[in-house]
């Protein structure tokens, strides 16, 4: 083949080959390949995940928008389930029993989206472990009936520092309003009492949610509690020194005069001290001891406590000849045999004793002291 004809041949591939560049360059680029869509449906936790020394009785919940919930759970570190509801639209789920402390949880299940995607739950939270827990009580129980002037009593095994903390998480509902206060008898008992006596037949509900709740140093509530309890009828014992009598009124009215022997009025260790007591306990024997004056294994009958110094209302039939005319026990209320027994049968505890006349009055300092005190002097007991 000639020069020439290579030459031209040359000429035509070089054409032919600019042509399709100029044909590519012109062109529009190749269609990029779309991502797929994220699901629309978003869970979130409370605790967040992974959150640490979460407080058992604070708010724990699951909740998804745009989607529903197809199945959840909650479960615990030795792989049982927590109960739990889930919301009647599908979109959130609590548990309905108290967590554990010290305890590890994890959430599993699906939810599925508005699109049509499905989602994973998980994610996993552990709670506090406390370094101690304190054991609560709560008194009177549950269906008591008790009579207006007993005052609830919450007791703790071991001392409480955040006494504030602790009284926020007490709460008192009575069938009829009732103005009352809490007040700290010490550092291992908060009691609440009316201004003035109980209404008759009130009823009182008492919720304790000490459950999560940091009494300090490290400590926390064991457990919640709560009572309901009914207040009976209006009885309160008028115990004038002075008389020699002990009369009983029920509703208003008097019930009962009974003829009775107080402490020696000479004697401070044997006065029956002035102040407002309740009836603590009921035995229908009674051991006493009282060495200071002698006299050991004393077997008493009908005996109503009233206060942990040492009085009683009881029988003592061998005083027979005091009782109406001279006051010589060595503090209690003596009553013949058939007179205490007829008081002891109808007292209820709670019932007020209003001792007065006597040449002594009571120190705020023995159980049960809660009417000892002015209304000013319990407010002021108060952590809150």
């Amino acid at each position: 083949m000639s020069g020439s004809k290579l030459r031209l041949l040359w000429a035509a591939l070089v054409g032919a080959l600019t042509a399709v560049l100029l044909i590519s360059g012109c062109g529009s680029p190749a269609p990029e390949q779309q991502q797929p869509a994220d699901p629309v449906a978003k869970v979130t936790f409370e605790p967040g995940i992974g959150a640490g020394d979460v407080n058992p009785a604070a708010p724990i919940n699951a909740t998804v928008d745009r989607g529903k919930f197809d199945s959840i759970a909650l479960t615990n570190s030795d792989g049982k389930q927590v109960a739990g509801e889930l919301s009647s639209d599908g979109k959130s789920w609590h548990p309905t029993v108290a967590l554990g402390y010290g305890k590890s949880y994890t959430w599993s299940g699906q939810v599925t989206g508005e699109d049509g995607k499905q989602v994973p739950v998980q994610g996993q939270f552990s709670t506090l472990k406390p370094q101690r827990t304190i054991r609560a009580t709560i008194n009177p129980t549950d269906d008591a009936e008790v009579g207006i002037a007993m005052p609830i009593s919450v007791k703790f095994d071991k001392p409480v520092k955040d006494k504030a903390a602790i009284q926020r998480a007490l709460t008192v509902q009575t069938s009829v309003p009732v103005e009352g206060a809490w007040a700290w008898l010490s550092d291992q008992q908060v009691d609440w009492r009316p201004k003035a006596y109980w209404p008759a037949h009130t009823h009182v509900s008492v919720n304790a949610k000490l459950y999560g709740v940091a009494y300090g140093e490290g400590s926390y509530g064991l457990a919640d509690l709560s009572t309901e309890f009914n207040i009976g009828r209006a009885q309160i014992v008028k115990a004038a020194v002075g008389t020699h009598r002990m009369v009983v009124i029920r509703d208003g009215q008097q019930v009962a005069n009974y003829a009775a022997s107080y402490g020696e009025e000479y004697d401070p260790g044997r006065n029956t001290p002035n102040g407002t007591y309740i009836v603590m306990e009921k035995n229908p024997v009674e051991i006493m001891d009282n060495p200071r004056y002698g006299y050991h294994d004393v077997r008493k009958t009908w005996a109503a406590r009233f206060s942990n110094h040492g009085e009683f209302i009881h029988e003592n039939q061998e005083n027979a000849a005091a009782l109406g005319k001279v006051n010589n026990s060595h503090g209690c209320i003596n009553l013949s045999a058939a007179d205490a027994k007829e008081y002891y049968d109808g007292a209820l505890l709670g019932d007020p004793v209003e001792v007065t006349g006597s040449a002594s009055s009571m120190p705020p300092q023995f159980d049960v002291l809660d009417w000892l005190l002015t209304w000013d002097q319990w407010t002021q007991k108060s952590a809150v």
